[in-house]
């Protein structure tokens, strides 16, 4: 993922002198470790190379890509300090985290719009349907579901190749449960991978394909795609966007985006002060912007930034994503650990 262009210098000098009273250089950097969603990846890489220009080397930040699934996995293990997830932590691993003593405090960052995609040479599909899109992904569509003039009669009897995230993927987790009716229902004919840059070069490849990954993958590769608008119910089509993203008018392909702590980590100084500028909404949001996902709003900053100096740890969610809640709804809910 490019970098973003944009520099919050007032903010970053103020960072800056922070991270003079650390340990110098003499000795090894001090070291973050992330792993996780590659759909929040864009977001916590801009913002560790921010963090590591303000702290001059002395601060080393990883950030690795194993999917939502896996970051959770080694999160749960205590092997690393952050987890980048593109969904709610689910109970399996809440389970797994409490039975290794990890305690967590789970941060909304932004609002991504789930985007569906075909190749530019696609000249027949002007709009997809929730159930068109449900009648191409389910199970039951696995062997059958092969050709788009099954999908609407009048389109093109033209071979239909899938490509989207693994199970690993929280992506692919929102995106069955919001089409679907059911997290990991889908059929498993599909082109699958981890890494989203793999999805957009097999559907950029194939005037035939159809996939689906984070809008921020989607943008950098404008001229490569073409995005599909999703009517939802009885509203008109609507195109995955900022705007449309941020106002709720995308239904019900938005959605928020987390990073979870470790609580235990979030006690290191150069923990907390990473976090503390991933929330700084001074900040925050113009590298959001920069790397194509929807900021929160600045109230939002303000209370997940209280939530994490307050140490509040466990989730707001029992089950499942929560298709359609809203930002604010979510900061206000009781977290259970």
């Amino acid at each position: 993922m490019t970098a973003p262009s944009h520099r919050a210098l007032g903010a970053l000098a103020a960072l800056a002198l922070a991270a003079a009273a650390l340990p110098g250089p003499a000795a090894a950097a001090e070291l973050i470790r992330i792993d996780g969603s590659s759909t929040v990846y864009p977001i916590t890489e801009a913002v560790a190379e921010e963090f590591q220009i303000a702290h001059r080397g002395r601060i080393r930040v990883t950030v690795g890509i194993s999917g939502t699934g896996g970051g959770f996995k080694k999160f749960c293990r205590g092997e690393i300090d952050i987890a980048d997830a593109s969904r709610p932590i689910r109970p399996k691993e809440r389970k797994a985290c409490a039975e290794n003593g990890v305690r967590f405090i789970e941060l909304p960052v932004a609002f991504d719009a789930l985007t569906v995609v075909v190749n530019p040479r696609n000249d027949w599909v002007d709009h997809l349907t929730v159930e068109e899109l449900r009648r191409i992904w389910e199970p039951a569509a696995q062997g059958r579901i092969l050709r788009w003039s099954q999908v609407r009669p009048g389109w093109p009897d033209v071979p239909l190749r899938l490509y989207g995230p693994g199970s690993d993927s929280g992506t692919f987790d929102y995106f069955t449960e919001a089409v679907v009716g059911e997290a990991g229902a889908s059929r498993g004919d599909y082109t699958p991978s981890e890494d989203d840059n793999v999805l957009v070069q097999g559907v950029a490849g194939d005037r035939g394909a159809l996939g689906y990954f984070g809008l921020a993958y989607y943008e950098e590769n404008r001229g490569r795609l073409r995005a599909v608008p999703i009517r939802h119910g009885d509203r008109p089509p609507v195109a995955p966007s900022l705007e449309t993203a941020r106002n709720g008018t995308y239904q019900p392909l938005s959605r928020p985006m987390f990073i979870y702590v470790n609580a235990e980590a979030a006690r290191r100084p150069e923990v907390r002060q990473f976090v503390e500028m991933y929330l700084d909404k001074a900040v925050a949001p113009q590298l959001v912007r920069d790397v194509g996902y929807v900021p929160l709003p600045e109230q939002a900053y303000d209370l997940a930034l209280e939530h994490f100096r307050r140490g509040v740890t466990g989730t707001v969610f029992e089950e499942g994503s929560h298709v359609g809640i809203r930002i604010e709804e979510l900061l206000r809910r009781e977290r259970r650990d």
